[in-house]
């Protein structure tokens, strides 16, 4: 199985700076997002020390242990590197005022052949489009969640609620958190939409699976996505990664071919 990605980060028509952060390490097929949140700069510092931390030292292990590791050696090294990250960011924001209460949402995937192994805290999500159907694949961690999963409202009074952005999870906000794991079967052709809410709150399901399911390469589909955000309001900050499986081998370059890559 083979995994092509795309990347889009916009701040948005409401926000003057981006407090996202995604990035993918194509080599070990990890992909990672980050919302943050906080004042001042306070959430883009966040984000991306989520990113850059968990980029570099999970990277690292997937790089060392190869395609061959299993699952369960997996999720732990997440667990592990996302407890770092969080570790990082929680003394940072008590060592620098200007940083106080600074946290982060974050989504972290890492593809295997047959498989992908999904991480999350707070409310960026996960999609996946299998076919004509987009399912969502990760649960917020958000009050809105919660008082649905209790009864309290409906989905449709949830799509107009103000308590939208309170998040149950984040990153960096205690001294620890948990990061929930949950592994999905891949089939060829699956896309895999990690996004902020700065696209999820702004396009409903059937928008965002229209713009997948249409003709085009994946950097055509990101560019769409954060473009149909923008022209919904763009009251946020938008942040799209797309993950696409495919069979067969890519072809090599000359060079790699030469040098017997």
């Amino acid at each position: 199985m083979n995994y092509e990605f795309c990347l889009r980060t916009d701040p948005g028509l409401a926000r003057e700076n981006n407090e996202d952060s995604v990035t993918f390490d194509e080599p070990t097929r990890l992909a990672i997002l980050a919302d943050g949140m906080g004042g001042y700069n306070a959430g883009e510092i966040a984000s991306g020390m989520a990113t850059t931390f968990i980029k570099s030292e999970l990277g690292r292990w997937l790089a060392q242990a190869g395609r061959s590791a299993n699952a369960r050696e997996v999720r732990r090294a997440m667990e592990i590197c996302v407890d770092n990250a969080n570790r990082s960011i929680f003394n940072a924001a008590n060592s620098n005022p200007q940083y106080s209460g600074m946290g982060t949402t974050l989504v972290v995937g890492v593809f295997q052949d047959g498989k992908l192994l999904l991480g999350h805290i707070g409310d960026s999500r996960c999609y996946r489009l299998r076919g004509t159907e987009l399912a969502q694949i990760t649960k917020d961690h958000s009050l809105l969640q919660e008082q649905m999963d209790a009864g309290l409202i409906t989905p449709e009074q949830a799509a107009t609620s103000t308590n939208k952005n309170l998040v149950t999870r984040a990153l960096g906000v205690e001294d620890a958190v948990l990061l929930e794991v949950n592994e999905h079967r891949v089939e060829t052709g699956d896309i895999y939409l990690m996004c902020s809410d700065g696209l999820s709150d702004m396009l409903d399901d059937p928008s965002i699976a229209k713009i997948l399911m249409g003709e085009g390469p994946l950097d055509q589909k990101v560019v769409q996505l954060v473009d149909a955000a923008n022209a919904n309001g763009g009251r946020d900050n938008i942040s799209v990664l797309l993950a696409q499986a495919n069979t067969g081998s890519k072809k090599k370059g000359l060079i790699s071919r030469l040098l017997g890559q």
